[in-house]
């Protein structure tokens, strides 16, 4: 603009001037903006403008959608500014360059049909206090550029040109003409006349307008953040996959389709069914490497691999299970009954009721094994878990998966491994298990136990209802060491240790057999004689069941294997003259009969886990004041029960042909030989008092008798177990 039409402006003069009502916009003195012009009469008064060669006062309109504003409906402060440029467009708009010259205030509107016109009067600024203003331009320079930095709408250039500027006025109008703050705010900064007062304004306004932007700028870095995670995160997914489909792990088909293709179909319970669903529905919203969806996959991977009523055939031929159960084990015709009477009774009520079975035996007698073999003889899968040490609860109801690493418990994930939901699960060493801290795990089996309870088991993993009804359940322990209210949920089966006899028939029928196949012999080239295996079984082995009787006849077949390979032998027959030539020494003793009769001198029977034993019982008499002495690592009820039977020989003295006195002039000594061996019980007491008697009578004792008895004071004799093992053992001995 030429410097003629800018001194022309004289402040406080009244002028006549055309009126361009402005939208969305305030012009500021020493502002050159370019302004797009649609209206007819803002046309006219531009064109009015440019042939008078005069000013024209821009004032905004209150509201911008107003097509006609009236004169109320504008700002009575404007700028009034000189026209640069005015180009028309061929759509028959108006594009023009003006530049702000000062403040007017409009007095009145003298014209308004072709275009506005309007009586201004030029305002003139209000310097105030020279140092005031001065600090003031300071602070705004430099808060601007802040705002600057802050603000990427406002070039950098800007900044340079607002530090060179010298006038305080005009500085807080170019300030102000950048800031992006709402209309009625700049055009408060253009109606305030002070200049003190415009510094002020417009420090204010970049201060709430920086704290903005710093807001703004925070959110865009966290999301920008988030952006580039989840993009990250995406890129890698897409990566893996192609290269699992380059491997040929995945066949394009996408794993929640599959999942959940899964889910419909396997026969869920429905509250399976429902949490399956809501899982699936978790797993669908989250990022697939999130540690939360590896838990829920996890999850609902084992949800559908266990098996939900799908069973297997049950057999109900008795007869073929018969034939097994005899194939696989010799003896034991009690268990085998009580076994064939229980699966009778299960075929015929087709349904699994009645109690749990327990076998309850020494080791190495089958018990497992015979587990097996009813699993077989019922065409049921078989699944075993080991109760031996379990001493937490979570062993059997799983951990909730709320902790890392949870899994369901062991019912379950044997459950899983059977792959039916009736199959027969052994129990095994159930009175191996312990408790501690973390819970008991026997009260945790009452649940599976129960016929009552276990069609609705609840794993702390799975939290839903598992029917495990169907379920044969057979448990195994070694002594009745069991928790009452588990031994109340179970009917015990005892299984007595084998007879020599028995042994020698399970070595005939299966460990030779087993032995001879297992090392590389033929049936021709090995054997052993019946003496042999009797000796090897009463000298070399002392166990209720087989399980050592199996390493000793596989330690004599890999010296038989050596022997032919080393010094060329073609057979070699293991008899009760050589056994100790393979195996050493004999490492037992078993009772024999004495080879004589004597004087207190009787034979006993003893009952061990092992089997049947001959007891030696000796008693001397010697002078002495009628003091009785008993030796020999003897309990306490042995030892009452010498007691009983001296005081039953006193009483009935006479009967014996004994005077009473010789008990207060003798002193008495009974002693069971194989100190080293504790041993208990009352059923010596038949065999004390006949050596008592002998030894104060001097009649010798019959030594192929042995005896076994509880006596009482009044002379009967009391019924006592283990008679099967104590006959057995008389009969070996002679």
């Amino acid at each position: 603009m030429s410097n003629e039409k800018r001194d022309a402006v004289t402040p406080g003069a009244v002028e006549s001037y055309p009126v361009l009502p402005l939208r969305d916009i305030v012009v500021f003195p020493h502002m050159i903006v370019p302004l797009f012009v649609a209206r007819e009469k803002s046309i006219r008064a531009l064109e009015e403008v440019t042939k008078s060669d005069r000013l024209i006062l821009l004032a905004t309109q209150k509201n911008a959608g107003d097509d006609d504003p009236s004169a109320d409906a504008i700002y009575s402060i404007g700028t009034l500014a000189s026209v640069l440029q005015l180009l028309k467009l061929p759509d028959g708009t108006v594009k023009v360059l003006v530049e702000g010259v000062a403040r007017a205030n409009v007095r009145t509107y003298t014209r308004a049909d072709d275009y506005y016109e309007a009586d201004a009067e030029v305002l003139a600024d209000d310097l105030g206090s020279p140092v005031e203003v001065e600090a003031l331009g300071r602070s705004v320079i430099a808060e601007f550029e802040s705002y600057v930095k802050l603000n990427k709408r406002v070039s950098s250039e800007v900044v340079g040109a607002v530090t060179q500027i010298d006038d305080y006025s005009k500085l807080a109008d170019t300030v102000a003409s950048h800031l992006s703050v709402k209309i009625a705010e700049k055009q408060d900064v253009l109606e305030t006349i002070s200049v003190t007062r415009r510094l002020e304004k417009c420090l204010s306004l970049m201060e709430s307008e920086i704290s903005v932007l710093q807001v703004e700028k925070r959110i865009r870095t966290r999301v920008k953040r988030q952006m580039e995670k989840t993009q990250r995160e995406y890129y890698l997914n897409e990566q893996m996959k192609a290269i699992q489909k380059e491997l040929g792990d995945e066949e394009g088909k996408d794993d929640l389709a599959e999942l959940e293709e899964r889910i419909k179909n396997t026969k869920l319970s429905k509250e399976a069914r429902d949490k399956a669903l809501a899982e699936f529905k978790k797993l669908r919203q989250m990022s697939p490497m999130s540690a939360e969806a590896t838990v829920v996959r996890n999850y609902l991977d084992w949800i559908l691999s266990i098996p939900w009523g799908k069973r297997s055939k049950v057999k109900r031929d008795l007869g073929q299970a018969e034939e097994v159960l005899d194939a696989e084990h010799f003896g034991l015709e009690k268990v085998k009954e009580r076994i064939l009477e229980y699966l009778a009774v299960q075929s015929r009520a087709n349904k699994l009721t009645g109690p749990i079975l327990c076998l309850v035996g020494p080791p190495g007698v089958g018990k497992t094994s015979l587990g097996k073999s009813i699993a077989k003889a019922t065409g049921r899968e078989f699944v075993r878990m080991s109760l031996g040490g379990v001493r937490d609860e979570a062993e059997i109801r799983g951990h909730r998966r709320t902790y890392i690493g949870s899994m369901p418990g062991k019912i379950i994930q044997s459950m899983r491994k059977a792959k039916t939901s009736n199959p027969l699960f052994l129990l095994d060493e159930i009175d191996k298990m312990g408790m501690d801290f973390r819970g008991d795990p026997s009260s945790a089996l009452l649940e599976v136990l129960d016929p009552e309870q276990n069609a609705t088991f609840n794993d702390h993993y799975l939290e839903v209802d598992y029917d495990l009804s169907n379920v044969m359940f057979v448990t195994t322990a070694n002594t009745l060491n069991i928790p009452p209210p588990l031994m109340d949920r179970m009917e015990i089966i005892r299984i007595a240790g084998y007879t020599e006899d028995e042994k020698v028939e399970i070595a005939r029928r299966h460990l030779i057999p087993n032995a001879v196949h297992k090392h590389g012999l033929a049936p021709e080239e090995w054997m052993i004689a019946d003496d042999g295996l009797l000796t090897l079984i009463r000298r070399y082995t002392r166990e209720a069941g087989v399980r050592n009787l199996e390493r000793e006849i596989s330690n004599l077949a890999r010296k038989a294997v050596k022997e032919i390979l080393l010094k060329k032998k073609e057979k070699i027959v293991v008899t009760s003259e050589n056994i100790s030539d393979y195996l050493g020494v004999p490492k037992f003793r078993y009772g024999e009969a004495e080879l004589e009769d004597q004087v207190g001198v009787v034979t006993g029977l003893a009952w061990t886990e092992v089997g049947g034993e001959l007891l030696t019982i000796e008693g001397v008499m010697m002078p002495g004041k009628g003091k009785m002495t008993v030796t020999g690592n003897l309990r306490d009820v042995m030892k009452e029960s010498i007691s009983a039977a001296a005081s039953y020989v006193r009483s009935r003295a006479v009967d014996f042909g004994v005077e009473p006195p010789v008990f207060d002039r003798r002193d008495f000594h009974v002693h069971v030989p194989e100190g080293a061996t504790p041993k208990d019980g009352p059923s010596a007491g038949v065999a004390m008092a006949t050596a008592i008697v002998s030894i104060i009578t001097g009649i010798p004792v019959k030594r192929d008798i042995a005896m076994t008895g509880e006596i009482t004071l009044r002379g009967r004799v009391l019924p006592i177990g283990g008679l099967k093992e104590k006959l057995l053992a008389a009969l070996r001995g002679g």
